[in-house]
């Protein structure tokens, strides 16, 4: 089982594997065509409230992960699809925060771990 981590608005490579979107929201200014996106699993990513109450606050971190983990641990239904995927092979989890090392795909990477 391989994770790599990407930003969406990165181009897509061939050692990738299976792209999967992990953000909520569609990036924006990007067609579905350069996202080159094979599943979207917006159900995964931090609720709606996680996300606004984060704001992408660096001193929010670590309460961040907690609070994710949990919701996470709650999500059984995308966890499992996410499982399933990563027994096939490789996948690359993308985002589109501008933030590379405060983003929900390094939490569910860790998560998986």
């Amino acid at each position: 089982m391989k994770i790599n981590i990407k930003r969406v608005y990165e181009a897509p490579a061939k050692e990738d594997g299976v792209r999967i979107l992990v953000d909520r929201l569609w990036p924006r200014g990007l067609t579905k065509e350069k996202a080159a996106v094979d599943t979207w699993l917006k159900e995964i990513a931090p609720s709606t409230e996680l996300r606004k109450w984060f704001g992408h606050k660096p001193a929010k971190w670590v309460e961040f992960k907690k609070r994710y983990h949990q919701e996470l641990k709650e999500n059984n239904e995308q966890v499992l699809l996410l499982k399933e995927q990563l027994k096939r092979g490789t996948v690359t989890l993308v985002y589109g925060a501008k933030d590379e090392k405060h983003n929900e795909a390094l939490v569910l990477k860790e998560f998986y771990q």
